[in-house]
């Protein structure tokens, strides 16, 4: 009997891999680096996708494949499984055959599952393969996830749905029967859209004669239907009561929380409800810690600053910033540099402002304002708790940031956030907010700045000649013409499926990091201005944010226009 191929050889053989690339994937599995599969490194690492290795693991199991995304399934077919079923098991079926039901799934050798499938549908069921990601896009386009024409939802809507008065608003939550209450149905509906269009917020924004609907997708608002004006009521209310908020508390700020099951993954939703105008704004904020929780690798660091990254977060005291405006992925990347310490032998804790994703190993405290337990206490508190890394949420006040430099003196690792533009003006930060210089100078480890780019879309991108970039706006971005020929270019092309017509899919990091040399700290303890200090970081060896977004554009990942987005001109400085 032939030996089974190995994934790799086939990814190898299918032309979808190099050898290098292999080799990098086999040696990170070796060194322990990741307890993950070839194929799911593989596709972290951007050497392949998801669907060209759904294809080989096809080919190494002798299964049929299928790319879902080019099935149009028929709702008799969507039918024969029950929603609940579908989701629970992750399957999707494709058609019913002369003696058995055709079902796409990401784990075909699963036989404990599919037998009890079998049984729950009381019908021969056969296999066919099909990706993670399309498993769970077509999850969402067939049971209810990613139809975003809700005019469906608004019919089933009577007028005694509608019609809640003020009394009544408490009893809402008596309306359910089984998820089929027409409100209940058109809330998740906005939610699973959300989830299953990548976005990081949804707003609920009420109007004079309408409520408005906004996804934030990879940082830009996108609207979408909206409801009307009748459905306002109703709709916060029940946003209102899935948050754990008072429904008839209309006068005042409230937060919540909701945890949701969805496409088979636990999503939580951070909830704040607003009072304007027009009736409460409502902003569900999407955690999803299946895609926030990443590796350090994936952060989009350059090799140079990863490696001093990388050098830092492992001195055994001192004090790491991480820097950037609100959404900026600060604490994206926080928690992945605690992800990687995470060990048994290290005791982290956190003081948090919420918490937003629990993380196992690591002891986590939430700030609550209202009955006095600020950052500044539990900082005082878990100092008494011989932690070997701390991590402050944010550091907004003399008192917090003395506390943290101090704790850095004393033996302690500690992260921490700030809100500043770039990685010097934190310097000038911390003395404002009145730390000695001296303090400053001796504790800081290092400071990161970063923003968000958006990532051209793979599948539609177009290359760009080397004649075609507008010397403009090589001027705004600081280059010469020599500096981008022969590099691999692309601009955003037409738009496609992929992308919903935008050109761009996802976002990577784009960062700063200024390392604390001994010249910086002699510029930090006298106090020297800002522009300096740059300079001298500069000179240090420090690439600024706009380096590093020209180079992600030389590497073909975004474009100029998007790094002008998170940096100044060049070409308009006097």
């Amino acid at each position: 009997m032939a030996e089974r191929k190995k994934i790799g050889q086939i990814l190898l053989e299918m032309g979808f891999v190099t050898p290098d690339e292999i080799d990098k994937a086999l040696s990170e599995q070796k060194d322990g680096k990741s307890k993950k599969r070839l194929g799911e490194i593989l596709v972290e690492a951007k050497s392949c996708d998801g669907e060209q290795v759904a294809k080989a693991l096809a080919h190494q199991a002798n299964l049929k494949y299928a790319q879902l995304s080019k099935f149009e399934i028929p709702p008799e077919v969507i039918e024969l499984v029950p929603k609940d079923l579908a989701i629970k098991q992750n399957i999707v079926p494709l058609k019913k055959g002369k003696r058995a039901l055709i079902i796409a799934t990401p784990n075909p050798l699963d036989f404990i599952a599919l037998d009890d499938l079998r049984f729950q549908l009381g019908q021969e069921v056969e296999c066919v393969l099909a990706s993670t990601d399309g498993i769970t896009e077509a999850l969402g386009k067939y049971y209810g996830g990613i139809a975003t024409d809700l005019e469906s939802k608004f019919a089933e809507i009577t007028a005694s749905a509608i019609e809640v008065k003020t009394g009544d608003i408490a009893d809402l939550e008596s309306i359910e029967d089984g998820d089929d209450a027409p409100i209940i149905k058109l809330v998740n509906q906005i939610i699973a859209n959300a989830v299953s269009q990548r976005a990081s917020d949804v707003h609920v924004e009420p109007m004079e004669k309408k409520v408005r609907i906004r996804y934030r997708i990879d940082g830009d608002c996108v609207e979408k239907e909206p409801l009307p004006k009748k459905l306002q009521g109703p709709v916060i209310a029940r946003l209102k009561i899935m948050s754990k908020m008072k429904p008839d508390e209309k006068r005042v700020p409230q937060d919540g929380r909701i945890k949701l099951n969805i496409a088979g993954r636990e999503i939580d939703f951070r909830v704040n409800a607003l009072p304007a105008t027009h009736g409460e704004s409502v902003v569900l904020r999407i955690l999803d810690k299946e895609k926030a929780l990443v590796d350090l690798e994936q952060l989009g660091l350059h090799k140079s600053d990863f490696d001093k990254f990388e050098r830092t977060i492992k001195r055994p005291n001192g004090v790491m910033l991480v820097t950037g405006p609100t959404g900026s992925g600060k604490t994206t990347t926080l928690y992945s540099a605690l992800k990687k310490l995470n060990k048994p032998d290290v005791k982290i804790i956190t003081a948090e402002n919420p918490v937003e994703y629990n993380i196992a190993g690591i002891n986590q405290a939430e700030v609550l304002f209202d009955i006095g337990r600020t950052f500044q206490i539990i900082l005082k508190a878990m100092l008494r708790q011989a932690p070997n890394i701390i991590l402050v949420g944010e550091i907004r006040d003399e008192e917090t940031a003395t506390i943290a430099i101090q704790a850095a003196l004393t033996g302690h690792l500690v992260f921490s956030t700030l809100h500043t533009n770039d990685a010097c003006s934190s310097i000038s930060r911390l003395t404002d907010m009145g730390v000695k210089n001296f303090l400053v100078a001796s504790a800081i480890l290092a400071i990161l700045a970063q923003r968000l780019l958006r990532k051209l879309c793979t599948k539609c991108k177009e290359p760009l000649a080397d004649d075609q970039v507008p010397q403009g706006m090589l001027a705004a971005v600081g280059m010469k013409p020599e500096q981008v020929r022969g590099k691999p270019l692309h601009q955003k092309g037409e738009g496609c499926d992929n992308c919903n017509r935008t050109g761009y899919r996802g976002r990577m990091g784009c960062y700063e990091f200024m390392e604390m040399t001994p010249q910086l700290r002699e510029g930090a303890f006298n106090a020297i201005p800002q522009d300096e200090l740059k300079k001298l970081a500069v000179q240090g060896g420090m690439a600024t944010l706009q380096v590093d977004g020209c180079r992600k554009v030389l590497d073909g990942i975004t474009t100029f226009e998007e790094v002008l987005t998170i940096t100044h001109r060049l070409d308009l400085k006097q």
